[in-house]
């Protein structure tokens, strides 16, 4: 399996508000680093995953829509707690739909989303691509 890495970084607002995070409970922001992993079976007619540079744009696209957003008023989260994991599958899902939509998205086998909170501290979520 090839893979072709890009990464991004982007800030949020965000609450948690479950004892179990404590001081999270309340409005904080956060800097996390995205990094999203496409990976296909065999290289394309150019010898490549993806171009770099519209794997790069692709992810740009995902993030304009929670880069300094306040995710307890994002439409895409009502109900739900805006964990790392929760954002990863979001992430993961919204890149896998802007390459069902490009021309070279039947190829690619699935997409890896790692969340960085911290250099010791991530979350992920892969996502599969149905052929």
């Amino acid at each position: 399996m090839f893979s072709l890495t890009v990464r991004r970084h982007f800030m949020i607002a965000h609450s948690l508000p479950r004892e179990s995070f404590g001081p999270a409970q309340g409005l904080h922001g956060a800097t996390l680093v995205a990094e999203v992993t496409f990976r296909r079976a065999e290289l394309n007619d150019d010898a490549i995953v993806l171009d770099i540079g519209a794997a790069g744009t692709l992810l740009d696209d995902v993030l304009e829509g929670l880069d300094y957003k306040n995710l307890d008023e994002h439409p895409d989260f009502e109900g739900q707690l805006t964990t790392t994991e929760v954002l990863a599958r979001f992430i993961a899902e919204a890149v896998a739909a802007k390459v069902r939509e490009s021309d070279d998205g039947g190829a690619l086998a699935g997409v890896d989303v790692l969340l960085r909170e911290h250099p010791d501290a991530w979350a992920g979520y892969s996502l599969e691509f149905e052929r």
